[in-house]
């Protein structure tokens, strides 16, 4: 049998204090018929980002010669994916906030044939020191993307999330600054099946985050808005690409 390759993929800016730890928490043999390989896209790091991450086991480093936004980058990540021949592509923030060691739930749903794409969910699971603000800017915008699509959504903003192939390749972020809403409005407005995972989640301890409010309400807003007024195709999905093998996805559960 062939085997699944997955590639997960770390969208990185100074992250050298953390992304040494999220990579070697990333589950690489957990199944014999899963190849993992980890791809860390550098947005233009001035510390040493890439050094970290090549001595803490990432197969790939890609560099970006400037620091273009999270955005770019997931977008970078999510061609890389596919040009590197990824059967599932996955997303998780080198912060170490999220819970590399989940990462074979949030495939078990694209595995099965349940989902196209799947997000680590913080508020169907547990979070611990989320700041009072930043929990209201996650329940206002997920609130606005389930309005906008109809379908109820816990957290929109995850940073840790799984694509099948196709919707990697369909997929369209169209802006640098940020992903998190247009990207969920987009696939599942062509038609991808997204299903939300309970995670584990807990507040960095090390380094910063570069996402500033007043500058995350100015870009994003706008951001939704256009990708609202943009005509999408919906698109022929192939519902049994990765569902062939129930028993592969009964052990990635």
């Amino acid at each position: 049998m062939k085997k699944q390759r997955v590639i997960v993929f770390l969208p990185a800016h100074n992250e050298e204090e953390a992304i040494g730890d999220v990579i070697r928490r990333i589950p690489r043999h957990f199944h014999p018929d899963v190849e993992v390989i980890v791809l860390v896209i550098d947005d233009g790091s001035t510390d040493r980002t890439a050094e970290v991450a090549k001595e803490a086991g990432a197969d790939i480093i890609c560099r970006l010669p400037e620091n273009r936004g999270l955005g770019a980058a997931v977008r970078r990540g999510l061609e890389e994916c596919v040009r590197l021949g990824a059967d599932i592509g996955v997303m998780i923030d080198a912060d170490n906030e999220y819970p590399p060691e989940q990462i074979p739930d949030l495939l078990a749903p694209i595995f099965t044939g349940e989902a196209d794409y799947t997000i680590g969910s913080r508020f169907l699971g547990t979070i611990r020191g989320m700041k009072w603000h930043r929990r209201l800017g996650n329940y206002l915008f997920t609130w606005l993307q389930s309005l906008l699509l109809g379908q109820r959504l816990y957290d929109g903003q995850s940073g840790m999330r799984a694509f099948s192939r196709h919707a990697m390749e369909e997929a369209e972020i169209i802006h640098d600054y940020n992903y998190a809403q247009v990207l969920t409005l987009n696939l599942v407005r062509k038609g991808f099946r997204l299903k939300e995972v309970p995670i584990r989640y807990q507040v960095r301890t090390t380094g910063r985050s570069f996402i500033k409010f007043t500058a995350y309400m100015t870009a994003v807003i706008p951001a939704i808005w256009k990708e609202m007024r943009r005509p999408v195709k919906k698109v022929a999905v192939d519902r049994e690409a990765h569902g062939r093998s129930q028993e592969r996805a009964r052990h990635c559960s």
